[in-house]
């Protein structure tokens, strides 16, 4: 009776997982279903030929995958910044590190241009709000902000963005499973085509992130290469 009972509420949970991610993405329904076939999975997907070339570049001192899932205020790109910084206060230069940073699930939008986000209203798809404004971003914080957007106290302004980040090193990656599942998602709500959805969120890639086959696939690979792992969000 209470192995019934655990797996009663093991199902409810993930039921009411699934409920909660399709309210997180604003839509009344769940996109279609992905093929059923391992071979027609791979196929739709449409992962690069070889992903696990990227990770050959992992060869520094010290090494860190950072595992975004959803957005969490500024910590997914503060903390890369800070590991390099007291890194390099403890005698190792950043050239000598390592930080890998994966984008997946509700964090996607990321690593996508500021055009994706006013198109497809990321902002209010993914509850990601102006905190000056309150109201949902129509654009990137994180790709080429301003001088002086981001400050954090006792310590000033710190340089976060996604493109100063990867000057000083940062690798970052994309899943491609949540790219195709909320491309579809987001087609249905708006009475588009999915694979144009799809085709229209990989044109818009931000340059020097990597699309990964999947984000979990991507963590998993990053601690093979010596990666410590770090959740962020």
């Amino acid at each position: 009776m209470k192995d019934n009972a655990q797996r009663s509420a093991s199902r409810r949970h993930f039921l009411g997982t699934l409920a909660t991610g399709a309210a997180t993405m604003g839509l009344s329904t769940l996109a279609p279903p992905l093929p059923a076939s391992a071979k027609s999975i791979s196929e739709h997907l449409n992962h690069p030929d070889d992903p696990d070339a990227w990770f050959s570049k992992i060869k520094g001192k010290h090494r860190i995958v950072f595992d975004v899932t959803k957005p969490n205020d500024i910590l997914p790109f503060a903390w890369p910044r800070v590991f390099l910084l007291t890194n390099e206060s403890t005698g190792t230069p950043a050239k000598d590190n390592n930080v890998v940073v994966v984008l997946r699930h509700e964090s996607i939008p990321y690593a996508m241009e500021d055009r994706l986000w006013a198109k497809y209203k990321f902002g209010e798809v993914f509850k990601i709000n102006d905190p000056a404004t309150k109201t949902p971003l129509v654009r990137n914080p994180f790709w080429k902000p301003k001088p002086g957007e981001f400050k954090v106290p006792g310590i000033g302004e710190v340089a976060i963005g996604i493109n100063e980040l990867q000057d000083s090193g940062v690798m970052f990656c994309v899943c491609n499973v949540a790219l195709t599942v909320s491309s579809a998602t987001i087609a249905q709500g708006i009475n588009a085509n999915a694979a144009d959805v799809l085709a229209d969120f990989k044109a818009g890639l931000l340059p020097g992130v990597e699309l990964m086959p999947s984000g979990i696939w991507a963590v998993g690979r990053a601690q093979e290469h010596g990666c410590a792992y770090c959740f962020a969000g």
